[in-house]
């Protein structure tokens, strides 16, 4: 509904951003909402008096609130209810997660879509969109100065409001593994295995990082060595670590080769697991990993847009925009007794869910929709990647 505008502006919000040389964009995760904004220097006005206009005044009306209820339903169906590694994604968080609010996919089911009244959408409106919970972030040729007289221009007449209640997410320890098996169309059977792991701020969570591209990043990493290179029982693997504000999983996934088993994928992926809680990593491995994160840290910085991405993916999840400098140390400092120490504490049994995915027919139809990609892996959930696990992109209509 954002994207309908303000009052003055509604049902033209791209319209102005385009014919100013721009485009427009956003994302949600479980932790936040991001819009975006890239347009030539002369439009920066134009785009904050836009801004400002839809925080202070959103069109929500019942036409608009149904309009994208639809759209939004659509996405469900294409995104997730028919791509087998995305319901493999939503399936693992649902059975992993019993208290925590990370265990919801972010777009919902469809009776929660179908739930929405217009106070409803007005009141989170009010409470979630207001300043004192918004941070806005100006990446380009603009000084300091110049940015933070404009914010005040432009935003500082807009009323705050009451702040968000604090979401308490405490996970109570898992007490043992957890199984579920998904049946639905899909070409190739596939395994998903996460454990409970660590939110951003933990110590532990730089070594995770570097664990994750350990396992999986790369034709040399060891799960593509063990599954796919080697003795073939896959046809792909990932890894998939986000840095999330409350404790995130950290899940390995791969899909089965033609004429193999998924208990032979699934052993072999848990044989390279318990590997690693031995094996620390050489020298070889440990400087590879550190080197593909900082690659990914320094591309996601090239531009504009993705400046501004990470200052406020770090300002909303980390609490200081500040953090994102320290992120190359804080990887360097990792050793290999790091890794092996979080493989043994967090990568265990009684922390462990599994989602199978089988394959099926459904109305009779022969199966021919692949175990797509799973959401969020290898690189994406890591600074300087793409977008975060779990994240809903708002779609083109």
């Amino acid at each position: 509904m954002m994207f309908n505008g303000g009052v003055h502006t509604e049902g033209k919000f791209d319209e102005v951003i385009e014919t100013n040389g721009g485009s427009t964009n956003g994302y949600t995760t479980r932790d936040y909402t991001a819009y975006m904004e890239t347009f030539p220097v002369p439009a920066l006005e134009r785009v904050l008096w836009l801004e400002a206009d839809r925080m202070r005044a959103l069109a929500i009306t019942p036409k608009n609130l149904e309009q994208e209820r639809g759209i939004v339903k659509e996405e469900r169906r294409l995104r997730i209810d028919n791509d087998p590694g995305a319901k493999m994604y939503e399936e693992i968080y649902l059975a992993a997660y019993v208290a925590s609010t990370y265990r919801w996919n972010t777009v919902g089911f469809m009776a929660d879509l179908d739930q929405i009244t217009l106070e409803d959408a007005k009141e989170y409106f009010r409470t979630y969109y207001a300043p004192n919970n918004s941070t806005l972030v100006l990446v380009g040729a603009i000084t300091p100065a110049e940015g933070f007289a404009l914010a005040e221009r432009y935003f500082g007449s807009i009323p705050s409001q009451t702040p968000p209640e604090k979401i308490v997410n405490v996970e109570p320890p898992q007490r043992g593994p957890k199984s579920v098996v998904l049946r639905q169309a899909a070409e190739l059977p596939a395994v998903a295995i996460g454990w409970h792991a660590v939110g951003a701020l933990h110590a532990d969570r730089p070594a995770f990082d570097v664990l994750q591209y350990i396992l999986a990043q790369g034709e040399s990493s060891r799960l593509y060595r063990a599954l796919v290179r080697g003795p073939e029982f896959a046809t792909s693997v990932d890894v998939s670590f986000g840095s999330g504000t409350d404790s995130e999983l950290f899940w390995a996934y791969a899909q089965t080769r033609p004429g193999k088993s998924l208990d032979a994928v699934k052993k072999a992926l848990l044989r390279e697991i318990a590997n690693v809680r031995d094996h620390p990593p050489d020298a070889r491995e440990l400087r590879k990993a550190k080197n593909l994160l900082q690659a990914g840290y320094v591309r996601g910085l090239k531009t504009v847009s993705g400046k501004a991405n990470q200052l406020g993916f770090y300002e909303t999840v980390y609490g200081d925009y500040a953090e994102m400098f320290r992120e190359v140390e804080r990887w360097e400092a990792v050793t290999a007794e790091d890794v092996v120490r979080v493989a043994r504490t967090y990568l265990v049994e009684n922390e462990q869910t599994t989602v199978d995915l089988v394959p099926t027919t459904e109305r009779g139809a022969t199966a021919k929709r692949g175990a797509a990609a799973v959401p969020g892996g290898a690189g994406e959930g890591a600074p300087g990647g793409g977008g975060p696990p779990g994240a809903v992109h708002r779609g083109e209509e």
